[in-house]
């Protein structure tokens, strides 16, 4: 009897540690758009510039964003962002809090700076030539080395 309720108890916890990572899941398998939005002139005026459907752009740019070597500083730049972007559910049923995502060029072009607007924390990356090129695009359409 006693081994009987133990193979019970297993199924059991094996069921629900499943359920809990499927639903854990959800959020992160739901399908996403960003929407990005370009500075006009040289003050912090901003127009809808793109929304970005592909989910493997997405996915792409979420990679990106993750990897990144985020650092807790937030730097006094010398003018606005050149764009902002935000990640939206396309579920209107899922809730969830998007970070606004701060984009800025660098000097020498090769580069994009990333600051995380709103946070608790102030979330700074300077991303390397191979990723800025790689997020611009998906940003933009345009290549960096374009500009």
């Amino acid at each position: 009897m006693k081994l009987k309720t133990l193979k019970f108890f297993i199924f059991l916890i094996g069921i629900f540690s499943i359920s809990l990572v499927g639903c854990s899941n959800d959020i992160e398998n739901t399908e996403q758009s960003l929407m990005v939005q370009k500075r006009i002139g040289d003050e912090n005026n901003y127009e809808d510039f793109r929304e970005i459907t592909d989910n493997e752009q997405v996915q792409k740019l979420k990679e990106i964003i993750k990897d990144a070597n985020w650092i807790n500083a937030k730097p006094e730049m010398a003018y606005p962002p050149n764009y902002k972007f935000a990640l939206r559910f396309k579920n209107p049923n899922i809730e969830a809090k998007a970070a606004l995502y701060e984009l800025w060029i660098s000097p020498n072009k090769d580069k994009v700076e990333l600051l995380i607007d709103g946070s608790s924390e102030n979330n700074y990356v300077q991303l390397d030539k191979i990723k800025s090129a790689e997020l611009f695009e998906i940003v933009t359409e345009e290549k960096l080395t374009d500009l």
